[in-house]
């Protein structure tokens, strides 16, 4: 998503002597010497043992010092964390003698590379290059600090070793898997626009375009009369599709939404067939959220964020910019749900207090009936008075399957009668929050950025913002 960035090395701290696999390969090659010396076995054995130790200190001492080395590290500045991407060292050899050079990067393990050590051979006055891949499992800004060189002597039997700095970091930005949905959508949006355009001789949205001369399939309501008067002949209004409007995404990332949830049909992880993609209800809701700023933007409307748990954690402002993404993008990176219960008075009153424009308030949360009722419910007043609210819950894909299967034995009855209780439990919670007045949409996590785009875009069509 980003390009690459290389990382220099800046200092080297400290170095130690290592044995490698050929000093022992060599303490069993002399062994039977040891044996035929005349000065008995363990006195024999310690003589050839004390010289070899003492060819590989000197071994050692004549490999070139670590921070004589260059290291760099190759890496985008950021992916996705569905995505994979390559990680490059490049190491430069500034000697004369060909080296020998083994690499081990520092970095976390959340980053799940392939292999963080490699093994290069630098030629002199040259260089060598050796990756792997990553496939982070989490979310997030790593620092990459440093990288450990061990470099072998003349002969192979030690090597110095020493850790070297590379700063440098990457960040792993939330999944979008809904991209291609939601650019599909606005992509049906603009000809649905551009078809209104042309059967209507230029728009038949709600906000005013510009007067033209009456024509046969023109509606009657749309003449303008003082128009009309002036010029002597029929004269309409046009109309277009209203922009500049105000998409705010509110984010909830409390203890609810921490529950974990699986993708509809328990799709695997990319690349690990033994690992079910299930993450936090949080990370589903940021899907959603980029979606629907995609959709939002793409429709020339401006688009914001408001993260929250018990305090507004993260806030975006609203605009219309093609940049928006990454903005909204980046906020969502670093954020993850914590328990605690939310505090949605207190997200409404900074919405209310930063934005005051009308705008469509979408507030994804989870919509268990107790923290609803005992939170959300008693909140919601607040904004529904200036702002259309949407509340968008995200339903297990699983329980689902449980309240609508068949039971095979008493315990898949009894988990049928729970799944059926829960889903009554949502329902009703539901149907009280549509009660004071809000669009309400429950959705397994598949299927909500979809749904939430339909409802921005009939809002839009039927110009209630």
């Amino acid at each position: 998503m980003a390009g690459s960035s290389s990382s220099p090395v800046a200092r080297a701290v400290g170095w130690l002597p290592v044995p490698t696999w050929r000093l022992g390969a060599a303490a069993v090659v002399l062994a039977p010497v040891a044996a035929v010396l005349p000065t008995g076995l363990w006195a024999a054995l310690a003589l050839v043992n004390g010289v070899l130790l003492a060819v590989a200190v000197v071994d050692a001492a004549l490999a070139p010092a670590v921070r004589t080395l260059t290291v760099e590290r190759d890496m985008p500045a950021a992916l996705t964390l569905d995505g994979q991407t390559t990680v490059r060292w490049h190491v430069a050899n500034p000697g004369r003698r060909r080296l020998r050079v083994r690499l081990a990067d520092q970095m976390a393990p959340s980053l799940r590379a392939d292999d963080r050590r490699a093994r290069l051979v630098v030629p002199p006055g040259g260089r060598a290059t050796a990756s792997t891949r990553i496939h982070p499992s989490r979310r997030g800004r790593f620092s990459l600090a440093g990288v450990t060189l061990r470099v072998e002597g003349p002969v192979g039997l030690a090597a110095r070793q020493g850790d070297v700095a590379v700063p440098g970091a990457i960040r792993v930005l939330p999944r979008f898997r809904s991209r291609q949905e939601a650019e599909l959508r606005v992509e049906r949006a603009q000809v649905l626009q551009a078809g209104l355009r042309l059967a209507q001789g230029h728009g038949g949205g709600t906000e005013f375009d510009r007067l033209r001369e009456y024509e046969l399939d023109d509606e009657f309501r749309h003449i303008d009369w003082r128009a009309t008067a002036r010029a002597g002949k029929p004269i309409v209004r046009t109309y277009r599709a209203e922009r500049n409007q105000t998409v705010l995404a509110l984010l909830d990332s409390g203890r609810t939404m921490a529950g974990q949830v699986a993708l509809e049909g328990g799709r695997a992880r990319a690349g690990y067939a033994d690992e079910t993609w299930t993450v936090p209800r949080l990370d589903h809701g940021m899907d959603a959220v980029l979606a629907l700023t995609v959709v939002a933007t793409g429709l020339g409307d401006a688009t914001g964020l408001v993260a929250f748990a018990d305090n507004v954690r993260a806030v975006v402002p609203p605009r219309g910019r093609p940049g928006q993404l990454s903005r909204v993008s980046e906020a969502l990176t670093p954020i993850e749900p914590v328990l605690v219960e939310s505090d949605y008075r207190r997200a409404f009153a900074e919405t209310l207090t930063r934005f005051r424009r009308r705008a469509l308030l979408v507030v994804i949360t989870e919509l268990s009936p107790e923290p609803i009722s005992e939170t959300l419910l008693p909140a919601l007043p607040l904004v529904l008075r200036d702002h259309l609210v949407v509340v968008a819950g995200l339903r297990d894909p699983e329980v689902d399957r449980w309240a609508h299967g068949t039971p095979e034995d008493a315990d898949a009855a009894y988990r049928k009668a729970a799944a059926l209780a829960a889903l009554d439990g949502r329902a009703r919670a539901a149907a009280r929050l549509r009660g004071l007045g809000a669009t309400v949409i429950d959705e397994v996590p598949a299927r909500l950025p979809g749904a939430l785009a339909d409802a921005y875009l009939d809002v839009k069509s039927t110009g209630r913002l």
